[in-house]
């Protein structure tokens, strides 16, 4: 007699027994022990007979080259004696019952710090204590559970093409065989009002419809009836529930009738409803890609790097990146690639990889990892392994070490699920009322009720209207976290602006010294410590002496968020900063304003910098006040530039200065708690926290190499005039999502009033449902693209 492996699902003989459960092979057996000892049991019960075949084997010789130094140099993306990170691609990754596995795995070896599935790109990314596990253990982990990990050990990042399901392809084919088959046969019934004056031939025909039909109910409807199943279980109506029903109601209709003598049944409706959806499903997917947005946004991401060819600095993307490249990466700058150092003393911040705030020293000759932050004096670095936008993306849009945010569920989501109840109910009505005036029509008016209507559509409306926007801000240089930020975007009422390097331009500015006349040696100095800063006053200060100084090396660099940089510089000190901190005073700002020089503890005088406001300006504060929101600005500087503001922005701006980076963080929290939706626009810089706190955070940056991890978008520095249209264009796309949200209702509105009354046949009503759907699609994409030509 033939059982069904409770973990695997393949046939086999009753082999092995626990309870009433029955398996296949000793690895079936001890991956279920191994899941109920551990209390992983709910595996089971997400999906029926969810696992892979597996090996059974803890320890297998196959892996042992991952005991390997160098391999697992290639392998790990991040080690930092405590932990490390690695990502494997995972061919059997196949249902929901899966990831939930995968990311349990802590509950079996608690040496597994965390486990992150990508369902649709079937990877996964384990930090696990490398002081208790070794890489090998894992991999023989996910192999013993069925999910071996698919490993190369290619240079560089290997990326597993989405490969084209054959096996949907081959569904279309055999359903529109047996479609058309079915439906030639049905002609001489039709023909003859239902009247064959053969009855031999008639059964014939009948019989052989019928004995086409069954690959279609049984193998080219099963993902209809499995995703509708495993929605059922999980409590939830989706999509697929009512077709399902559709499809099975049709069939079972048929089978009665044929059985019967009755007549012929729907079977040509029954095979060509499956067959036009599985057309609309593949066209669905094709258009899907064609508008995809989560692997294409990456692609716009502006993260680069200063590099060294013949001792000059040039900025190139950090995909140009080449093994053996020298790259220069300074004080609160990221490391865009993995590489040795060759020059400078690290402290490495990898609060952004391993949520540890303790900096990691590293010296001359040690491998220091992508992702990290340095701070201190700038470093050379000679590249190891490029890193993509792709990983520095994936850290930024993380949310395991930072804390969540535009995580809010868009508006249109709970509708699709009303929506989905609603549709049962009116074709039970539509039952009821034709059981009782026309029993003839009950099964038409209810399977075209089923099919027609479209809750999916509704759903779609929001993912592909804030997706395909996500691409169309990229293009205008507006790089945001995720399609999320848009929505959050287009709830804002309160805008915080920062001035330095925000509305002011980084490059652009007069400088000029006043005090003593310094010598060679003292500019040699200024620009020494000045070059090891990312600030944007230290890069114009480094860039107007570079003429005629000297590059030198310093010691025991610093640099004092709010405050200022201090060194040693040939064994005396240097503080560059406000004339409280240079001179150690009691309070951070003076009233003089400026860049103030100490040297060897004499105060040596300041460099005054004149900004120059980015083009624009004017019209990108009348767009903002057009568009109703509440402006406000802050400045660690002194007030010398208020009035030149209030004439860009008005009276009604609210200037703040003399700020140090917590007192924006506390204002930002303020305006929330009055109420207020906050955009916080800054530098990255010294707005870091006010970034992270502040309902939505752009960073604006005019060098690609400065990233900044607390924000939720990057804006480049020549397109802050563009501000106002782009809140405008996210307003928009909430309009965008109502019309389309509106256009499926009255397309669901006229559908079902034409099914109820049992006007609309079930194949038709096949062709119409994915048809609204890829409408939808169509509809939000041209209008999100008309309404991005504002932007220009």
């Amino acid at each position: 007699m033939q059982h069904i492996c409770y973990h695997c699902g393949e046939k086999c003989d009753e082999r092995i027994r626990i309870e009433e459960k029955i398996f296949c092979c000793q690895g079936c057996q001890q991956v279920y022990l191994l899941l109920n000892e551990n209390d992983l049991c709910n595996y089971y019960d997400l999906d029926k007979t969810p696992g892979i075949k597996a090996k059974g084997r803890y320890a297998d010789s196959r892996f042992g080259y991952l005991d390997n130094e160098d391999v697992q140099t290639k392998l790990i993306r991040f080690r930092d004696g405590k932990q490390a990170q690695v990502q494997f691609y995972l061919p059997s990754m196949h249902c929901a019952s899966c990831i939930w596995l995968l990311e349990n795995l802590h509950r079996i070896n608690p040496a597994i710090i965390s486990s992150q599935s990508n369902f649709q790109r079937k990877e996964i990314h384990i930090i696990y204590d490398e002081q208790q596990i070794s890489l090998r253990k894992i991999v023989e982990l996910l192999s013993f559970v069925g999910y071996e990990p698919y490993i190369t050990l290619n240079d560089g990042e290997t990326k597993q093409e989405k490969k084209i399901s054959r096996t949907h392809i081959f569904k279309i084919g055999i359903a529109g065989f047996a479609f058309s088959n079915i439906m030639m046969l049905s002609f001489p019934d039709y023909f003859a009002g239902g009247n064959i004056g053969e009855s031999q031939l008639k059964n014939v025909f009948q019989y052989a419809s019928l004995l086409l039909s069954l690959p279609v109910i049984f193998y080219c409807a099963s993902e209809f009836f499995i995703s509708g199943w495993k929605g059922l279980r999980q409590k939830w109506l989706n999509i697929d529930a009512p077709i399902a029903l559709a499809i099975l109601i049709t069939f079972g209709r048929s089978v009665y009738e044929i059985l019967m003598g009755i007549g012929p049944g729907y079977l040509d409706s029954m095979s060509g409803i499956v067959f036009f959806m599985l057309i609309g499903r593949w066209f669905q997917n094709r258009t899907y890609d064609a508008f995809s947005f989560d692997r294409d946004y990456r692609s716009y991401f502006p993260l680069g790097v200063t590099m060294i060819q013949a001792g000059k600095e040039q900025n190139v993307p950090v995909s140009a990146l080449k093994k053996g490249d020298i790259i220069l990466v300074r004080n609160e700058e990221m490391i865009p690639a993995d590489g040795v150092l060759l020059e400078g003393r690290g402290s490495i911040d990898y609060s952004f990889v391993s949520g540890e705030n303790t900096p990691v020293n590293k010296n001359k000759g040690e491998l220091v990892y992508a992702g990290g932050k340095q701070l201190g004096p700038s470093l050379q670095l000679e590249v190891v392994t490029p890193v993509s936008q792709s990983y520095i993306t994936q850290l930024w849009n993380n949310d395991v070490f930072h804390g969540k945010k535009n995580k809010e569920q868009s508006f249109i989501h709970p509708w699709s699920r009303y929506f989905t109840y609603a549709l049962f109910t009116i074709a039970a009505a539509a039952a009821i009322y034709w059981a009782l005036n026309d029993p003839a029509k009950v099964w038409p008016s209810v399977t075209a009720v089923l099919i027609v209507a479209c809750p999916c559509s509704l759903l779609l409306s929001a993912t592909f209207t804030y997706g395909n926007m996500l691409g169309l801000f990229g293009r205008h240089k507006l790089y945001l976290k995720n399609a999320n930020v848009i929505e959050t975007l287009g709830k804002i009422n309160a805008i915080v602006l920062d001035k330095t390097g925000t509305i002011t331009h980084h490059h652009e500015a007069e400088i000029r010294f006043e005090g003593e006349l310094l010598s060679k040696d003292e500019k040699n100095a200024i620009r020494a410590v000045t070059a090891h800063s990312s600030h944007p006053l230290s890069k114009m200060i480094s860039a107007s002496l570079e003429e005629g100084t000297e590059r030198i090396a310093i010691r025991d660099y610093r640099e004092i968020s709010g405050k200022g940089l201090e060194a040693l510089v040939n064994n005396k000190p240097v503080r560059i900063g406000s004339f409280a901190f240079i001179t150690e005073g009691e309070n951070m700002f003076d009233s003089a304003g400026g860049v103030h020089i100490s040297m060897d503890h004499q105060v040596k005088g300041r460099f005054v910098v004149t900004n120059s406001y980015r083009n624009g300006i004017s019209k990108m504060a009348a767009d903002l006040k057009a568009g109703g929101y509440e402006l406000h600005l802050m400045s660690g500087d002194n007030d010398q530039e208020k009035q030149n503001l209030q004439n860009l922005f008005g009276s009604s701006l609210h200037m703040l200065f003399r700020q140090s980076p917590q007192d924006k963080l506390d204002y930002v929290k303020r305006l929330q708690q009055a109420g207020k939706r906050v955009l916080m626009v800054g530098d990255g810089l010294n707005d870091a926290g006010a970034l992270r706190q502040s309902n939505a955070g752009i960073a604006v940056t005019d060098t690609t190499n400065l990233f900044s991890p607390a924000s939720d978008g990057i804006l480049d520095g020549s397109q802050v005039d563009k501000l106002g249209k782009m809140l405008a264009f996210a307003r928009t796309g909430k309009k965008i999502v109502t019309a389309s949200f509106v256009l499926s209702i009255l397309y669901n509105i006229v559908g079902l009033s034409f099914a109820t009354q049992g006007l609309l046949k079930p194949v038709i009503a096949a062709i119409l449902m994915p048809a609204s759907s890829i409408s939808i699609v169509l509809f939000v994409s041209v209008f999100s693209r008309f309404a991005a030509r504002k932007m220009k």
